[in-house]
């Protein structure tokens, strides 16, 4: 049974070595040229001198040195941290020097770029530098240059690991401060893999589009989720959204994950008729998909299965709605995936009754190991269980989710609004979520952020952000009076800013906490008293 994240890949390349592994531009990896590479790594890896456990830091676009990097890593007995690629200099920085990375796999153009701030890496050992452009003169400080085609090979392929030993660290986008690093165990990154490839009912004939970055959980799912089946991964990384449909269609996919930003891109561009064809399912996550969206896309792809999805980065993934519930609930975000358990807790610490609701708490196998180097911000997401025998005696650590939920009578969950995302108005509590919704309803935007800024008289003012609909012009007054024939009137927004494009974090999700800040002083400076 597999039980070790680097297994998957290279159980596949015994089981069947000439399948299609990975496919990226003209390149095409067989899962047993893939298996190979990713023991090659780790052999040098271990003649490079790297201990059990330390970090190995990987910045680099989609390409199959990328993945060769994380899985190899995890093979020697190391943790892999995958570097968002359009992080800037001082990000990276960050995230180098918080884990100590000891090794860097990277180009040599961002090797240059990040030049200026590797001195304050001082536990960068090693620069590894995949690509054809020349290293001289590149000043690596403290650290050694190495290139990909000159690495050492070794005789040893690894440090012995268990399960609930360290594999990864994924940095959360870091839109309210500095990033955060997820610690992530074999154990959790295997559970995870087998329980989405379960309900996705993966084969090794599918072919899976890799669109969103694999320092995002939900994007390294692609991966491992593919390879546990013995699947296939074409890696994209897209300028446009058209890009994807263009890949999609040249690669016959047969699964696409996605937010709901990209999903609002796509869904009214014309899809080529090989991926109506060809594509088994679509998946979303990182927010909820609106249900104008949704519609859309089910028109377009009448043979496609929806799975909508709920997870967060502390403990993977946590819930789907099967797509046979789709018509019945639409807005639900399902139950708790296979090996996992969902609770609705209220303030009490007491689980709540249906339409009654309390923050959602993921348990089970698939809850990570914290947040690096961080008590703090551990303590406060990763607490006890709730509702346990007080006859088991050893502690069992839960990921309390800070989102607000509901069940309804059939247990099935809905997204209500993330608890620091919730706007106070006029005595209220309102969810963004339910505004957004009823604004995407209207067609007349393309995309859309609510948002809470302090108000004098109101607390919060709800301030929509939003671009038109394609089609459509930059109405106000039109979209407030959809605005109050679908909710009350203390959910409409007092103000509306039209922008030709919303900002988004690296994980191309809408960056919710950056308009906040933008939007702070929009009715003058807030109460300090």
């Amino acid at each position: 049974m597999t039980t070790l994240l680097h297994e998957l890949p290279l159980r596949a390349a015994l089981a069947h070595p000439e399948r299609p592994a990975l496919r990226h531009k003209e390149q095409t990896v067989d899962y047993g040229t893939l298996g190979s590479e990713i023991e090659r790594f780790a052999r040098a890896v271990i003649a490079l001198g790297l201990e059990r456990q330390e970090r190995i830091a990987v910045f680099l676009p989609k390409q199959a040195e990328t993945v060769i990097t994380m899985f190899g890593a995890a093979r020697a007995g190391c943790v892999f941290v995958p570097v968002n690629s359009v992080l800037k200099p001082p990000q990276v920085a960050h995230i180098l020097k918080d884990c100590n990375v000891r090794l860097l796999v990277t180009s040599p153009e961002r090797a240059r770029d990040l030049a200026a701030v590797l001195p304050e890496c001082p536990d960068l050992r090693l620069i590894v530098t995949v690509g054809n452009r020349p290293t001289e003169g590149l000043d690596t400080a403290q650290a050694e240059l190495l290139t990909w085609q000159d690495l050492p090979t070794g005789a040893s392929a690894g440090h012995r690991v268990v399960d609930t030993d360290v594999v990864s660290i994924f940095y959360t986008s870091g839109s309210t401060g500095r990033p955060k690093g997820v610690v992530l165990s074999h154990r959790n990154m295997v559970a995870g893999a087998l329980s989405v490839a379960s309900y996705l009912e993966n084969t090794p004939e599918d072919r899976l589009l890799a669109v969103l970055p694999f320092s995002f959980d939900y994007g390294f799912s692609q991966l491992s989720t593919a390879f546990v089946s013995g699947a296939s991964v074409a890696l994209i990384d897209y300028l446009f959204a058209r890009d994807v449909l263009t890949l999609a269609a040249k690669e016959r996919a047969t699964g696409l994950a996605g937010v709901p930003p990209l999903w609002l891109q796509i869904a009214d561009l014309p899809w080529p008729d090989e991926v109506v064809r060809s594509l088994r399912y679509i998946t979303n996550s990182g927010g909820a998909m609106p249900v104008a969206t949704l519609r859309k896309l089910r028109a377009a792809l009448p043979n496609t299965k929806p799975y909508l999805m709920y997870g967060l980065t502390e403990a993977f993934r946590s819930t789907y709605l099967p797509p046979e519930e789709l018509d019945r609930r639409p807005e639900s975000m399902g139950k708790a995936i296979p090996n996992a358990e969902i609770l609705v807790v209220n303030s009490d610490g007491k689980l709540c009754g249906p339409d009654e609701p309390g923050e959602l708490v993921h348990r089970g196998a698939l809850v990570s190991l914290g947040y690096w180097n961080d008590p703090a911000k551990t303590a406060e997401r990763f607490k006890p269980a709730p509702a346990r025998d007080p006859a088991l005696v050893l502690t069992e650590m839960a990921v309390w989710s800070g989102d607000t939920v509901r069940t309804d009578a059939d247990g099935f969950l809905y997204f209500i609004g993330r608890r620091d995302e919730m706007i106070k108005t006029s005595g209220y509590r309102v969810s963004p979520t339910e505004i957004e919704e009823a604004v995407y309803a209207s067609q007349l935007v393309g995309d859309a952020v609510a948002v809470g800024v302090p108000h004098p008289s109101l607390g919060q003012a709800i301030v929509l952000v939003a671009s038109p609909a394609p089609g459509q012009t930059a109405d106000t007054k039109r979209l407030l009076d959809e605005c109050r024939k679908r909710m009350a009137l203390y959910m409409v927004p007092l103000h509306v800013e039209w922008r030709e494009a919303l900002p988004r974090n690296p994980n191309g999700k809408f960056d919710r906490p950056q308009l906040a800040a933008q939007l702070r002083g929009l009715f003058g400076e807030p109460d300090k008293a």
